[in-house]
């Protein structure tokens, strides 16, 4: 029993170490303006208060790996399965009230829409978690007595994971998602028709095809018609084999041409 006790700290503590590192890198180096601003949880805090969110974010799991690592003490097992589970909601948080923004929980890498993956895995980890709460040995002992539990919480989370394929797409392109060349309008407009988000709202639309369609960053917009005659933008983040993909509606009353002023000479 002690073997399954133990056998996921090894993950937990080699996540929480390469999270921390990759948060401090993603500060440390900078990025393009605003990038920090699209990152959760730096997204639910003020702008001067990104970078600060992450770094404190970053020590907290320092100091849990550590504790994994070399201590039996209850207040760092229970300090993980807390931080997962407040990790889920986060995540939650943000699907729902920002869509656009990844999790960063692993900096920038972590760029990509927080999906059902970036979920499900924050989901496991806390699991995996509360099953270590009891393991009678520390992390370290556990390093070392590795076990085929282990492998198999490690695919899980590999398949869980969309950093995966961001990493694999970096490799081949050496260039963040929004220099890369796009793929083809028709290629992303297919990926979007075979989106579940599509399914669900393809019947209110008075036409298959869109009557707009442009690329901002990362993103493919479509604008389609509804029977109302409001507009309704998909979009259709381009990295990934499982692209996320988003869905608003802006009514006819908000979608008037701007209004017109009147040149002033300086």
């Amino acid at each position: 029993m002690t073997r399954v006790l133990e056998s996921q700290m090894p993950i937990l503590i080699v996540l929480l170490v390469l999270g921390t590192v990759a948060k401090v890198s993603t500060v440390r180096s900078g990025g393009e303006p605003g990038a920090l601003s699209r990152l959760g949880p730096a997204v639910l805090v003020p702008g001067r208060m990104q970078a600060p969110a992450l770094l404190v974010c970053a020590a907290g799991e320092m100091v849990l790996a550590a504790g994994l690592l070399l201590s039996t003490h209850a207040i760092f097992r229970w300090g993980t399965v807390t931080f997962f589970a407040l990790s889920t909601y986060v995540l939650l948080e943000l699907r729902r009230r920002r869509p656009d923004a990844g999790c960063g929980c692993f900096g920038e890498v972590s760029s990509a829409p927080v999906g059902l993956r970036s979920i499900g895995r924050t989901v496991l980890l806390t699991g995996m978690a509360v099953l270590s709460v009891w393991a009678p040995v520390t992390g370290w002992d556990a390093v070392t007595r590795p076990s085929w539990l282990m492998i198999a919480g490690v695919i899980a989370l590999l398949a869980l994971s969309p950093e995966i394929e961001e990493l694999i797409d970096r490799v081949r392109y050496r260039a963040p998602c929004e220099q890369r060349r796009a793929p083809a309008e028709s290629v992303t407009l297919a990926r979007l028709k075979e989106s579940g988000t599509w399914r669900a709202h393809r019947d209110e639309l008075t036409a298959a095809d869109p009557y707009d369609s442009w690329r901002e960053l990362c993103w493919r917009f479509f604008v389609f018609r509804n029977h109302e005659q409001d507009d309704v933008v998909f979009a259709v983040y381009l990295s990934g084999r499982r692209p996320g993909v988003r869905m608003a509606v802006v009514s006819a009353e908000d979608s008037g041409s701007l209004p017109e002023y009147t040149t002033v000479s300086a």
